[in-house]
């Protein structure tokens, strides 16, 4: 049977925003696959911040995307054929798919992909379930160790990583105060149980902060980087903890790099701690996480919701959805 790949490749570094002329959409026939190789049909793509950094030519966490090579990105897809017994057909599998509609991959190398329960709807399992959930629980819960009574505040509130946070801050009953763009994105955070929220796009965070963290910050999870962490700097506590997740105000464009704080001194002052962390250290005990979201989301406690794009020709335009703040939610992309 003749099977046809549709995939992005990168043609130029991008600047700013992606634009399709940074890519190429290619059409091939799939080979059969070798020894340890597995085919999976691709559901649905993952996007996140951190794939803008990938196409940068820099050094990260992961090799940049090289020119000529199918674009990174998480996802989730059915396995079609097999030639490694620990994944059967119709296995669901999680890993890095690629901007393309199918994928060969030989799991037993450093491509591990995870067999995961068709128990939850996939956008489900890509959201709470997947990275973000992780993400925000590992984050939060292990290096924040947020206490009852403290107040936690969270930028970025509204997207996909943000909003768990917020709402697992709750169930360790603190108070919690949600930074987002937008009417819209400020009224769901309420719902959410968030009990301040301060609308950058329509107020003066450097103003409205300081009101409302009148007892101070005690754990900062900072998904934007920029201003809004000089800011929060200038509000912490004794042994404050800032959890560096992401730099989104920078739009991870490497010729465009804010500047750094001007007052981390308040570090020592207060003497707090600002670290970074990448949910990849955690993906070995996600077991963990997973258990205690799954009981949340069982229960009703822990919402969520997802920005569904589809086609594999909209690759583009979704990531930079999550650049211009349109969307809302986990960004994914039904292929």
């Amino acid at each position: 049977m003749t099977i046809e790949n549709t995939k992005w490749v990168l043609k130029n570094r991008p600047e700013g925003l992606v634009k399709n002329t940074d890519f190429e959409l290619v059409t091939e026939i799939i080979p059969e696959i070798q020894e340890g190789e597995i085919l999976i049909e691709n559901l649905y793509l993952s996007f996140d911040p951190t794939q803008r950094t990938w196409l940068n030519d820099m050094p990260g966490y992961l090799p940049p995307v090289q020119i000529g090579e199918v674009v990174r990105s998480g996802g989730m897809g059915r396995v079609l054929e097999s030639n490694d017994p620990e994944y059967k057909v119709g296995d669901l599998a999680f890993g890095f798919v690629g901007w393309q509609s199918h994928c060969i991959t030989k799991p037993s190398g450093n491509d591990r992909f995870r067999v995961v329960p068709d128990v939850l709807p996939i956008p489900t399992m890509l959201n709470v379930m997947g990275t973000t959930g992780i993400t925000a629980y590992y984050g939060l819960v292990e290096l924040g160790n947020p206490q009852p009574g403290e107040t936690v505040l969270v930028s970025g509130a509204a997207g996909a990583t943000g909003s768990v946070a917020v709402q697992i801050a709750k169930f360790k009953g603190c108070h919690v105060i949600g930074i987002a763009g937008g009417e819209e994105k400020c009224a769901w955070l309420k719902e959410l149980g968030v009990d301040d929220v301060i609308d950058y796009k329509n107020s003066n965070v450097q103003e409205e902060l300081p009101k409302l963290a009148k007892n101070g910050i005690d754990i900062y999870f900072d998904n934007v980087g920029g201003d809004i962490l000089e800011t929060v700097l200038f509000c912490i506590n004794i042994n404050a903890r800032i959890l560096l997740c992401g730099g989104i105000s920078s739009g991870y464009d490497a010729n465009r790099l804010p500047a750094g704080p001007r007052n981390l001194f308040s570090l020592i002052i207060k003497r707090a701690t600002m670290q970074g962390f990448l949910v990849l250290d955690y993906i070995p005990r996600s077991q963990e996480a997973l258990g205690e979201i799954a009981t949340w989301v069982m229960e009703g406690k822990l919402q969520h919701r997802e920005d569904i794009q589809e086609g594999i020709e909209n690759c583009p335009q979704t990531l930079n959805r999550l650049f211009t703040g349109e969307n809302k939610g986990k960004q994914l992309l039904k292929i």
